[in-house]
């Protein structure tokens, strides 16, 4: 199947799937059949920011429509912040839609979590990762955490990069959601947390959103052959 990627929402994001993917690919001696368009980040932290869903489903359609005619059959968002609008990108979307949310459930479902820390955007966080998720409960950040943790992941989005300061501090919030709060592991529920926890020993265990998502969009590529 020939995969379309919604990336640039950030572009670190967007090299990560491409790269996990290819990986994949390769290992399994599968040929990969790939379009990325590039979509602004500064829209989607706008309409994030004020709940404009279908204006940012609007603007992924666009997209869409461009990855279809480029011969894509099935579309993906390569953000889970990006997914705030992904009912109403699938009520519009020329092309199925590849849905981090459910492939997370699933993979939480089978790893048999039943208790998981979350860190990524604010909004990720308060909705339990946009109330698609049943299959574990979910602990956050305490107080001024929450915040505190929203805003040092749209830093490290926005800049593609992480500091030591800022990886120091949400190994720290990790590790609290564990010992204090009981969480089995610690959901990265931000595309670009990567940055700061790829080839780390952060010291408790971790689940990459991003990488569950890829996974699931591997054995859609290779799935329609």
């Amino acid at each position: 199947m020939h995969i379309g990627l919604i990336g640039g929402i950030g572009p670190a994001a967007t090299e990560f799937y491409y790269r996990g993917l290819a990986r994949a690919h390769a290992s399994a001696g599968e040929r990969m059949d790939l379009t990325i368009v590039h979509a602004d980040v500064r829209d989607l932290l706008r309409n994030a920011a004020s709940g404009a869903k279908r204006a940012q489903a609007e603007i992924y359609l666009g997209f869409a429509k461009r990855l279809q005619a480029a011969g894509a059959q099935a579309v993906a968002v390569t953000s889970m912040g990006g997914h705030f609008c992904i009912e109403e990108l699938e009520e519009v979307s020329p092309l199925p839609v590849i849905n981090a949310i459910p492939a997370l459930d699933g993979h939480l479902a089978q790893s048999g979590v039943r208790r998981a820390g979350l860190i990524g955007t604010r909004y990720v966080m308060e909705t339990g990762v946009y109330g698609g998720v049943s299959a574990a409960e979910f602990v956050l950040p305490q107080g001024d955490d929450l915040e505190r943790v929203h805003n040092t992941y749209i830093a490290i989005a926005s800049s593609a990069s992480v500091n030591q300061a800022q990886r120091a501090y949400l190994f720290e919030v990790g590790e609290a959601l564990c010992r204090e709060h009981g969480a089995e592991t610690v959901i990265l529920g931000g595309t670009d947390l990567f940055l700061a926890f790829e080839g780390q020993n952060c010291g408790f265990p971790v689940i990459d959103v991003a990488e569950v998502h890829i996974a699931a969009l591997y054995r859609a590529s290779v799935g329609a052959r």
